[in-house]
């Protein structure tokens, strides 16, 4: 291990004494008061409602669980849809043996509506479903904002 010399500090020169008179005293920065806050208005309309969610009163129950009731009416009705095409297939093949029977291409027409007809079905619902949703929580949002 190598042995570690000590730091050497040398002096800064002053300034020269012919130079002291041509220099820039320094000047004080003025003074300036600091605003941290805006004049004082009244509080904004949504503060009452924010308030009212927060604190968990009544009033903000009441706002909460309409969006939730709206929520799942609507999940109720997709749900339902949903049951109605899926569960009416089998329902369908059993009341029309014919039609459970038909292939194309070799292939049962009961796998072609499972894989290619009720895919993007399902996909329309749930996009469908997303914006309906997602226009109450906004709908929710405004009338707490407003």
């Amino acid at each position: 291990m190598r042995p570690v010399r000590a730091a050497t500090v040398e002096r800064v020169p002053g300034t020269p004494s012919h130079l002291k008179g041509e220099l820039d005293q320094p000047t004080k920065p003025k003074r300036q008061r600091v605003v941290l806050s805006g004049p004082q208005s009244a509080p904004p309309q949504s503060l009452r409602s924010r308030l009212e969610l927060a604190e968990q009163t009544s009033w903000g129950e009441m706002l909460i669980r309409d969006l939730i009731n709206a929520l799942l009416r609507w999940s109720v009705v997709f749900a339902a849809a949903l049951v109605l095409l899926i569960g009416g297939l089998p329902l369908l093949f059993w009341r029309l043996p014919e039609l459970a029977s038909f292939t194309v291409v070799g292939v049962p027409i009961a796998w072609l509506i499972l894989g290619v007809f009720l895919t993007p079905v399902l996909f329309v619902i749930g996009i469908v479903y997303e914006r309906l949703s997602e226009r109450h929580e906004r709908e929710f949002v405004d009338m707490i904002e407003n």
